[in-house]
């Protein structure tokens, strides 16, 4: 708490009362955090082309900006945290989640995608690209392209597993 104080240039007693624990600032870092990958992924969502189209670029989205920024996703996924911490990252995954289901809706809708249960898709999305970003995410000894490749599988992955087709 001394060195976020420090370095918000505050007092350390105006942080306490702003976050009475380093549990409460840390549920605070992960909502605003997650919430704005979340909004940054829904933008791509949202966007033009078929609901494949819209699937991989939003699961890449996710993941190249996981790459990038590997330090705070590996905070805010895998990190071992307080139990309210960890409930601040579960509302995180629901939220990216309902982003994909959008998505797979959409293409269930407009006959792009099989019929199939939507949030167990989402769900598998999601748990698809935070398990399988984690290690790269955490490991200093591969490359970028060797991480790219990693989310590239992921998000092929995960587009395959929606859709149906296997290639």
């Amino acid at each position: 708490m001394n060195a976020v104080a420090e370095a918000a240039g505050v007092a350390l007693g105006t942080l306490y009362r702003n976050f009475p624990s380093k549990a409460e600032l840390m549920v605070e870092v992960v909502a605003e955090v997650a919430q704005r990958e979340v909004d940054v992924v829904a933008k791509v969502a949202v966007g033009d082309g078929t609901a494949a189209e819209r699937l991989s670029a939003s699961a890449w989205q996710f993941a190249s900006r996981a790459l990038l920024g590997r330090k705070l996703a590996h905070a805010l996924v895998a990190e071992p945290v307080e139990p309210e911490i960890e409930s601040a990252r579960l509302k995180y995954r629901r939220k990216l989640a309902r982003v994909f289901e959008g998505i797979i809706e959409q293409g269930i809708r407009d006959g792009e995608f099989p019929a199939q249960d939507v949030q167990a898709s989402a769900a598998c999305i999601v748990g698809s690209l935070f398990e399988g970003l984690v290690g790269p995410l955490a490991l200093d000894s591969l490359s970028t392209a060797q991480r790219q490749r990693q989310a590239q599988a992921i998000v092929a992955f995960c587009l395959r597993g929606t859709s149906g087709k296997m290639d």
